[in-house]
């Protein structure tokens, strides 16, 4: 079997955000103009989450890879689920790093408010 980092990456990270008090509300979440890799809950803040796996940051953080066009996808997706799901609460723009070590999970740095609209 091959192993995806992408997967395991955002299993990680759905992992660590249940961990931490998150209920996972979707995974994969796609529109023609972009995708948002988790959209979780803590309270009343819906987070919507993009997942970056590295194996270093020898190029830059995962968090850096996260550029302005994805943002601006991400954002666009983001307001399709709000409207989709009739729903009224803040929502935050979040970042999960996760690092690898021989394709083990080496580190998990959740960056919350990351970007915002």
């Amino acid at each position: 079997m091959i192993f995806n980092s992408g997967t395991a990456g955002e299993a990680a990270a759905a992992k660590f955000l249940k961990k931490n008090g998150y209920r996972i509300l979707d995974k994969n979440y796609r529109k023609t103009y972009g995708e948002i890799d988790i959209i979780a809950q803590n309270g009343e803040n819906i987070a919507f989450v993009e997942v970056k796996t590295r194996k270093s940051d020898l190029f830059g953080t995962p968090a850096e890879f996260v550029t302005v066009k994805k943002q601006k996808r991400i954002i666009k997706a983001a307001y399709a689920y709000i409207q989709q799901h009739n729903l009224d609460a803040e929502f935050t723009f979040d970042i999960v790093e996760v690092y690898l070590d021989k394709n083990k999970i080496k580190n998990i740095n959740h960056i919350k408010n990351a970007f915002y609209v």
